[in-house]
């Protein structure tokens, strides 16, 4: 980093300064005190100017050019450090383990997700020079390579992989036991590597006094989301502005999410009714009001009711069940029961993604009722839905810049739907 000289006032720089802002001895001291500050790095160097500008009391122009007047900051070369950005976890986990042996209960277990950094290593389609890396160890008197197969395979099996490849590593890192160190592989066209694991050195481990046995397991987070993703190339899913993207009808339709969901068994069930009430009196004219749900409800008493207090209009607008659709890159709301040749092309051809605009409205609204805790009344209301987050609905960035730049998002229709609920 850059140093920070220690500066002070000459008779020539007060004389320069004195051309630029009229020099009392209260902005002598203030000055002094922000060059006395800076050296001391109580004073970060982006805010510098700013700090001789407010301690000079002047303009941060005026504050910039009297900083020019000091020819220490001009000649400024960086100094390098002994500090290194580290290339992996197990430097922190030595120190870690070290504080801790003796004062935990065994086994032990620890997990962490931090940046490694790795200058000498190519980028290619599983390898970047910076990436995220997924790390747990286990200290216990007595540990076996066994266990880190074992964490590896449940892990992997949780991801939805059912064919995990273990291979031990002939040439071990120096703080791996000999023979120990495993290399783990997922199917993806070729075997892939997943994760890295072994016994941390019993003379290493001694030397940071831990008297007991070590599993370390490093997983590459990017590398698992490359897999999860079926991304044959780790730089497509980290850094996609550079790569020719192209997203399926499919693909498009299951990156739909809701914004807010639905996280109890009880709201499950609040929701089914709810669907239901709208369904059976969607017709019904307005002003008109129904209870879809009284009773307990996570250990509270409420009542839950669809109202539509204006007249002459129904409990239900004439969108309210339109039903989300992607077709040709573009995404779509429609009845499912629409006859027009338009929407029977894309309902016979296009992909049904299932979601509907009360649901996914209904979804919102028992997520709220789930986190309410003051006894009350609360009410949440849908009107004409513009755009998808009138509806619940979000996409990723890339794939919402996807449809923006190859096809559409058409959504608009009247909802007019109220939800009112009391918590008693």
């Amino acid at each position: 980093g850059l140093p920070r000289p220690n500066v002070g006032l000459s008779k020539d720089v007060k004389d320069k300064i004195s051309q630029i802002v009229d020099l009392d001895e209260r902005r002598i001291r203030n000055l002094e005190r922000t060059l006395q500050d800076y050296k001391r790095g109580t004073i970060e160097g982006d805010d510098f100017v700013e700090m001789i500008s407010k301690g000079v009391g002047v303009e941060f122009e005026s504050a910039e050019k009297i900083l020019d007047l000091f020819k220490e900051f001009k000649d400024l070369i960086p100094v390098p450090t002994n500090l290194t950005l580290r290339s992996h976890m197990t430097s922190g986990w030595f120190i870690t383990l070290q504080a801790l042996a003796g004062r935990s209960e065994l086994p032990l277990k620890l997990f962490s997700i931090d940046r490694c950094f790795r200058r000498e290593q190519r980028e290619d389609q599983t390898h970047l020079r910076s990436h995220f890396s997924a790390s747990c160890v286990v200290m216990d008197k007595e540990i076996s390579p066994e266990l880190g197969k074992e964490i590896v395979s449940n892990f992997t099996e949780k991801l939805g992989f059912d064919k995990v490849k273990f291979k031990v590593k002939k040439r071990s890192a120096s703080y791996y036991e000999a023979g120990t160190e495993h290399e783990a592989f997922i199917k993806l066209g070729d075997w892939i590597e997943i994760a890295d694991f072994g016994l941390y050195s019993k003379e290493v481990l001694k030397k940071y006094k831990i008297p007991y046995d070590v599993l370390n397991i490093g997983q590459g987070a990017e590398r698992i989301s490359m897999i999860r993703s079926g991304v044959n190339d780790i730089r497509e899913l980290i850094y996609p502005q550079f790569y020719k993207v192209d997203f399926s009808d499919q693909d498009i339709a299951k990156s739909i999410e809701f914004v807010q969901d639905i996280k109890t068994e009880d709201g499950e069930k609040l929701l089914i009714a709810l669907i239901e009430t709208a369904r059976q009196n969607k017709d019904v004219s307005s002003p008109c009001e129904f209870t879809s749900y009284k009773g307990d409800f996570l250990g509270r008493k409420i009542e839950v009711k669809i109202v539509e207090p204006e007249e002459n209009t129904k409990l239900i607008g004439p969108a309210g069940f339109n039903q989300i659709y992607v077709f040709e890159k573009s995404m779509i709301g429609i009845l499912p029961e629409s006859k027009d040749e338009n929407s029977l092309k894309i309902i016979k051809n296009g992909v049904d993604t299932n979601v509907s605009y009360l649901e996914s409205f209904f979804r919102k609204v028992v997520s709220k009722i789930e986190m309410t805790k003051e006894p009350g009344d609360y009410e949440e209301r849908i009107p004409i839905v513009r755009s998808i987050s009138d509806i619940n609905i979000s996409l990723p960035t890339y794939i919402h810049q996807y449809l923006r730049g190859k096809g559409k998002i058409d959504i608009r229709g009247p909802v007019f739907t109220t939800v009112k609920w009391k918590l008693f």
